[in-house]
C-alpha cells in the first residue's frame, strides 16, 4: 500500500541503492534512484512508487525525541562515494543488530540512529538550503498538514480551501500540479489507505471503522469500499485473511 498517500506515526528513513521510482513527499512529486536518501518525518504525507529494479533499505525510527531528526521532509542525492558508503554500512550494521538479537541490541540499535542522524544532517548542510519555492507549492505543503491532520473527519473539500483562503478550484489546480493529483484524489488515497489498514490489521467492527474515518453511515462507507475495492468491507477483510 505504500503507492496509496497515507502518514505514518514513525519518522521513515528510505535509502536507495539501484534502481528508480517516483516519491509524492509532502505534497510534491519528484523522481529518486540509486544512491537517494529520503527522509520523511512523522505525520508528514508521503507515497512511493518503486520500479521493479529498486533496491535499498528502509529505517522506521520511533517518534520519541531520542533521535534529532530534520522536521522537514528531506530527498539528497549523494554522489560522493565515502558518503554512499557511510549510509550503506551505518544502516547494514543496524540490520545486523535486529537480525542477530545481540546483548545490549536496544542501546547498539539507538547508538547507531544517532550516527545516522549525524550523517543526514551533515549531508544536508553541505547541499546548502532548500532552492525557494513557488507560492502554489506552499499551498500544497499547508493542505498537506491540515489533510494529515483532518482526512478522517469527513470535512468536505470545499472546508479545505477555505482553511487555505482559496477555491476549491484553484487548490485542485495546484495539487494537480505539484503532486499529479487533485485535491479530492489525495484525500480518497488517505481514506483508502486507512480503511484498508483498519480492515486488515485490526478487529474493530465495520461500523467503528466508518465512524473512525468520518463516514456518516456505515452504508456510506460499504459504498466507498466497493467503489476503491470492487467488495464490501466484511469481504475486503474476509478475503486478506483466507476466510
Amino acid at each position: 500500500m505504500l503507492e496509496q498517500l497515507h502518514v505514518r506515526s514513525h519518522h521513515i528513513l528510505l535509502w536507495t541503492t539501484r534502481g528508480q521510482g517516483r516519491v509524492l513527499l509532502h505534497g510534491l512529486r519528484r523522481g529518486f534512484g540509486a544512491h537517494n536518501a529520503i527522509f520523511v518525518p512523522a505525520g508528514k504525507l508521503l507515497s512511493f512508487e518503486l520500479g521493479l529494479q529498486v533496491q535499498g533499505l528502509a529505517m522506521l525510527i520511533p517518534d520519541d525525541g531520542r533521535v534529532t531528526l530534520p522536521d522537514r521532509a528531506q530527498h539528497l542525492r549523494l554522489q560522493d562515494g565515502s558518503e554512499q558508503a557511510e549510509f550503506t554500512a551505518i544502516l547494514d550494521a543496524l540490520r545486523r543488530e535486529l537480525h542477530d538479537k545481540r546483548p545490549f541490541m536496544a542501546e547498539a540499535l539507538n547508538a547507531h540512529a544517532r550516527l545516522l542522524s549525524v550523517a543526514l544532517r551533515r549531508d544536508l548542510q553541505e547541499a546548502g538550503p532548500p532552492p525557494p519555492t513557488r507560492a502554489s507549492e506552499r499551498i500544497v505543503r499547508r493542505f498537506c498538514d491540515i489533510l494529515a491532520a483532518e482526512y478522517a473527519s469527513g470535512r468536505p473539500m470545499a472546508w479545505y480551501a477555505d482553511q487555505l483562503e482559496i477555491t476549491p478550484t484553484h487548490l485542485t489546480r495546484v495539487c494537480r500540479q505539484a503532486a499529479g493529483l487533485t485535491a479530492a484524489e489525495m484525500l480518497s488515497q488517505m481514506t483508502q489507505h486507512r480503511a484498508r489498514s483498519l480492515l486488515l490489521d485490526s478487529d474493530l467492527p465495520i461500523k467503528r471503522v466508518a465512524d473512525s474515518l468520518g463516514f456518516g453511515s456505515a452504508a456510506y462507507f460499504t459504498r466507498f469500499c466497493q467503489q476503491h475495492f470492487g467488495a464490501a468491507p466484511s469481504q475486503v477483510r474476509k478475503q486478506a485473511r483466507g476466510r
